[in-house]
């Protein structure tokens, strides 16, 4: 595969997994009232944070693996089993929870755990075995880069969709991460059966 294909094969999965949509909501209620100077650099923050966090663990993920000898198997299968329990309370809980803002808040809760959570961890260090290095590291700055903007125009976004649109986007999107979740654990069981 050409480098262009494998940027977008590991874009649609981190987009599912970033969720910005989901984000979008709590975004707005927290910083409801605040001035758009204060909600820029809040944005910049939790950008920066989820950024450099997924980053590093892209990095260094491989060689945890190799020091607590987890194979890729190990870690498809587990990675499915969270992704597929975060999808399922996404799914049934009626709103994500949401904390009181403070000075923090661009980097907690927003850039971790909101935007680079667990989803987006495991889902990093799968696509960099499946993809490489590069394909996944553009394909999760172009990520992290749309949930900034989404997050920048999201009175425009809450107002166009509205709370019931909102709510139907974010389950579409819990219910796409419940089939790769399924999917990841798939191919950690074809990892077992085929390797004796």
């Amino acid at each position: 595969m050409n480098l262009i294909e494998d940027i977008l094969l590991a874009f649609i999965p981190m987009f599912v997994a970033v969720d910005a949509i989901g984000v979008l909501p709590i975004f707005a209620s927290l910083t409801d009232g605040m001035q758009q100077q204060a909600k820029n650099r809040i944005i910049a923050e939790s950008m920066i944070t989820a950024l450099c966090l997924t980053a590093a663990f892209v990095f260094v993920g491989k060689l945890v693996f190799r020091l607590l000898a987890i194979t890729m198997g190990d870690f498809m299968i587990a990675g499915g089993a969270i992704l597929f329990c975060l999808a399922i309370l996404d799914v049934v809980s009626p709103t994500k929870k949401r904390r009181v803002p403070g000075d923090e808040l661009g980097i907690v809760p927003l850039g971790t755990p909101l935007i680079a959570g667990p989803a987006v961890l495991t889902t990093s260090i799968l696509l960099v075995s499946q993809y490489g290095f590069l394909p996944t590291l553009v394909s999760l700055i172009a990520n992290i880069g749309l949930a900034g903007l989404m997050l920048r125009s999201s009175f425009l976004l809450t107002r166009w969709l509205g709370a019931a649109g909102e709510k139907a986007l974010s389950k579409v999107t819990s219910l796409l991460l419940a089939a790769i979740a399924v999917m990841l654990i798939r191919r950690g069981l074809e990892h077992f059966l085929i390797k004796p």
